[in-house]
């Protein structure tokens, strides 16, 4: 019976932290849909991270964003002054996934990927903050495994919610 009381008097406290974190989780799907324009078609980070190995990744944060901290095996494109050459490079054949902060800057870079000729262009909804706060792992630029991730500044980096990963901006 005591046990029953203490399961009972603790389900209010659950409750509340579950609203929390649902309105934390709606207010960050509410400001990356009133960014995205939806030119590109997107992909979630639970799917990405199944094809991760199959498709092209790249990374439209700035250089200095990118050497913080990135997705596993993505290579850096840029926003401001994409990275021309490697656009020529790549196979406009396979899959390309673009991700930067939020989506904003990836949504832009895949737009120029399809005026290249790229069939297969895909934004990762919510991008790289997202990946970080379901949990998935980052690396900085000597490919080794990091807690740190470029927040890009103080007002975006409230976005990056999981408190395991120290904020660099």
């Amino acid at each position: 019976m005591k046990y029953l009381i203490l399961i009972i008097a603790f389900l209010p406290v659950c409750s509340i932290a579950q609203d929390i974190t649902t309105k934390t989780d709606k207010d960050f799907s509410n400001m990356i849909d009133s960014y995205l324009s939806y030119t590109v078609p997107l992909i979630s980070v639970e799917d990405l991270s199944e094809i991760k190995d199959n498709v092209i990744l790249l990374d439209a944060r700035e250089p200095e964003e990118y050497k913080v901290s990135h997705i596993p095996g993505a290579q850096n494109i840029g926003y401001d002054n994409p990275d021309k050459a490697l656009i020529q490079s790549l196979d406009k054949s396979k899959t390309v996934v673009v991700y930067c902060s939020i989506g904003y800057r990836s949504e832009k870079i895949g737009e120029v990927l399809q005026e290249e000729g790229f069939k297969n262009v895909l934004n990762l909804y919510g991008s790289i903050f997202e990946w970080v706060n379901q949990g998935l792992s980052i690396e900085d630029m000597h490919d080794m495994e990091t807690k740190s991730i470029h927040t890009y500044d103080k007002k975006w980096g409230k976005w990056m919610m999981n408190k395991n990963y120290k904020k660099v901006n």
